[in-house]
């Protein structure tokens, strides 16, 4: 690499490089020279480089990758939940929960007006405090043990407790797949993505363990309805990954149970009795709806102190009227009831269109949440183009992977508002998408150890 890079003191070093970024001559994923061959070319201590990429890391315009080398940042933009804008297509990789199945707050918005919430009062309503100390306790925690955080949907908590905690460049265990909030909180904290590898029960061992070894300082993790697989933690692969992390207490243990309510799977949990650092997270957005923007969090005594002061310079507590109207929707028989329901027709409507894909060749295992993740015998971005030229707009596996080592051979699909003759043109069109490609593989499934559907 020839580079015209200049500097005796760490700050030099690190506006020079900047500047090549800046100009673009060093490009986004492009490798910096080693720190020895830099600091012989300069005449400079080894420690003078790493100061000055620390500087940069720190900046966000370098990332760290271990014995991968630091790389100058990506600054492609991450995909996004939602339907695709100004699109002609069908789109079926939006993620979103079913309109009609999302509880109408009109009866209980007139019940929470009352007197306004002035500074300095408590910042989490007491109706709703009440309602989630049951809420959050349901693993055998008793309910005044519980230490709770009041966030504006579990994306913000996530992003919240990983800057309480971490700094630039400290590694953080991501599962593989990974839910896009959680690589694109990831990415923008600059933070290091350490992927771990899911399969039908959840995180592996091994891969839990390779990323300990590899220094991770957080885990983030989905109990049950991973995004995107639909894996939810067995009891039995939960107390293995708890054993892992016994050696590990202050590594921080993030839990993200998003499908809590309308999940068909028990909840097992990676938090142990002795584990010191570590946040369960509960949204609301799956089952009252996306614009529900509230999260409860309950945490060890120091996360919870230090989340309350990562809270303090911008928004100080969520609105006491979305508090109050989630605690009225929560408490309502009527709507814990149509809760139950949509659960029920999520699972249903996957499982259905896993059984047409079956008898078109395409073998799926439905795990549980929205979508349905199909595993292909071809690449996933060539199935998705061939779905295009038939008129639908389907999410391939790549956009949810922490690293994008390697082309996806899965797609994520989003089938439950469909009728059934729409689900089986999607079926047929599918297995025609598959067998356009050309693959030399039998059309008979996912490859060998392919992870769940």
């Amino acid at each position: 690499m020839d580079l015209d890079i200049s500097g005796r003191s760490a700050t030099e070093i690190a506006e020079s490089l900047r500047a090549l970024v800046e100009r673009g001559a060093l490009a986004p994923g492009e490798i910096l020279p080693p720190v020895r061959t830099l600091a012989e070319a300069l005449g400079v201590n080894r420690n003078t480089v790493v100061a000055a990429y620390r500087h940069l890391a720190q900046a966000g315009v370098v990332v760290g990758r271990g014995r991968g080398g630091t790389r100058v940042a990506d600054r492609a933009p991450v995909a996004q939940e939602g339907y695709a804008v100004d699109s002609v297509l069908r789109d079926i990789g939006t993620g979103n929960p079913d309109p009609d199945l999302i509880p109408d707050p009109s009866p209980a918005l007139a019940g929470i007006v009352g007197r306004p919430v002035l500074y300095g009062e408590p910042v989490i309503d007491p109706g709703l405090e009440r309602w989630a100390r049951t809420w959050m306790s349901d693993d055998g925690t008793a309910e005044d043990e519980l230490r709770l955080t009041i966030t504006s949907g579990a994306a913000d908590a996530v992003e919240r407790l990983l800057a309480q905690s971490l700094t630039r460049d400290d590694a953080v265990a991501l599962e593989d797949p990974c839910f896009l909030a959680s690589i694109h909180t990831v990415r923008l904290g600059g933070y290091r993505p350490v992927p771990v590898a899911v399969d039908d029960e959840g995180m592996t061992v091994a891969g839990l363990r390779a990323a300990l070894a590899d220094g991770v300082r957080a885990v983030v993790y989905t109990p049950r309805a991973q995004n995107p697989t639909g894996a939810s933690l067995s009891a039995e692969r939960a107390a293995e990954l708890r054993a892992v992390l016994r050696d590990h207490p202050y590594v921080l243990l993030i839990e993200d149970d998003h499908f809590s309510a309308l999940s068909r799977r028990p909840h097992h949990s990676l938090i142990g009795p002795r584990h010191e650092r570590w946040a369960r997270i509960r949204s609301v957005s799956k089952f009252l709806g996306p614009d529900m923007c509230l999260a409860v969090v309950a945490s060890d005594a120091e996360t919870a102190d230090r989340l309350a002061m990562r809270l303090t310079p911008g928004t100080t507590w969520v609105s006491h009227l979305l508090q109050r109207l989630t605690c009225a929707l929560m408490t309502d028989p009527d709507v814990a009831s149509s809760i139950e329901d949509a659960g029920a027709h999520y699972a249903e409507r996957n499982a259905s269109f896993a059984r047409r894909l079956d008898e078109h060749g395409l073998a799926v295992r439905v795990g549980d949440g929205l979508n349905v993740w199909v595993g292909l015998p071809v690449a996933a971005r060539s199935v998705t183009e061939q779905l295009m030229r038939r008129g639908w707009l389907a999410r391939g596996g790549d956009e949810f992977q922490p690293t994008g080592d390697a082309a996806s051979t899965h797609l994520r699909l989003t089938v439950h508002d469909l009728d059934d003759d729409e689900a089986e043109r999607l079926a047929r069109d599918l297995a025609a998408a598959v067998r356009a490609v050309g693959s030399t593989a039998p059309l008979a499934g996912a490859p060998a150890g392919s992870r769940v559907g």
